[in-house]
């Protein structure tokens, strides 16, 4: 069993930055890939970026490639969102995710979800 709690998220303008950060308990972190998905009103839950369980790889959707980090720290249990030049089209509310197993993009993948942080980027 993994519980995740996210914290960071909040109200900035177009252009600023924000880190999201993941609390993991549970003593499988370690072993699995972590996500962060986003869902804004009315839309589905999408992805947003994916690490391994060592960090060494990382996925990112195209919205955000090139503005977001993935990180993890796994002696913290924590995984990390670094957003960058955030645009009001990344307005939506953020989960992390723990994996099954393997570095994913698709939700089904995703066994444990944390509540999600509220990130909303005015223009």
């Amino acid at each position: 069993q993994v519980q995740l709690e996210e914290s960071g998220g909040g109200l900035v303008q177009a252009g600023a930055s924000l880190r999201l950060s993941c609390v993991a308990s549970g003593s499988t972190f370690s072993t699995r890939a972590m996500g962060w998905f986003r869902q804004a009103p009315g839309l589905e839950r999408e992805f947003v970026a994916a690490t391994s369980w060592s960090g060494s790889e990382s996925h990112y959707a195209d919205s955000v490639k090139g503005r977001f980090i993935i990180s993890r720290d796994n002696a913290k249990n924590i995984l990390y969102l670094q957003m960058n030049r955030l645009n009001p089209e990344d307005t939506a509310v953020y989960y992390c995710a723990c994996s099954r197993g393997m570095i994913s993009h698709s939700r089904d993948q995703y066994a444990y979800w944390g509540p999600g942080t509220q990130v909303t980027v005015s223009s």
